[in-house]
């Protein structure tokens, strides 16, 4: 079955919710930021659906009007995972992005997300210490010549 990709709202709200938690167990957002994703200007913000549930999100912003964004966060259901929802994600918010450099963290124990962000063409620039809550590091990525 084929996932449709659409702009999310403020409605997708309670769906969001649902997957960050099942996503990002030690990192979930809170419901301020989740709220704030959903409805801050220029946020590119898309959903994955597979019939009539969220079973994918991505949010990115341009942080420099110049050349840089971000990929905020990039979430898919376990139980859809490497159906290539994440990397078709991926793929439309950086067309969206319409920057030539963008980059994204995440944990270096997060080997899905690693080897999805590596088959896109993100590369290693940096690594955070202490970035996260539980003050684990954080592996920046990027990705140049979008």
């Amino acid at each position: 079955m084929e996932h449709i990709i659409k702009k999310a709202t403020i409605f997708d709200l309670k769906g969001l919710q649902r997957l960050e938690k099942l996503c990002f167990t030690k990192d979930a957002w809170p419901f301020f930021d989740l709220v704030a994703v959903l409805t801050f200007p220029g946020v590119i913000r898309l959903k994955a659906m597979r019939s009539s549930q969220m079973v994918g999100f991505i949010a990115g912003d341009i942080r420099n009007a110049d050349s840089l964004a971000w990929i905020a966060t990039l979430a898919v259901d376990p139980a859809f995972q490497n159906q290539g929802i994440g990397f078709s994600l991926l793929q439309e918010c950086e067309k969206q992005l319409l920057t030539p450099q963008i980059r994204l963290c995440l944990r270096p124990e997060n080997s899905h997300a690693f080897n999805l962000y590596s088959k896109a063409g993100y590369k290693i620039i940096d690594r955070w210490k202490g970035y996260y809550n539980d003050k684990s590091d954080a592996i920046v990525m990027e990705k140049r010549g979008i």
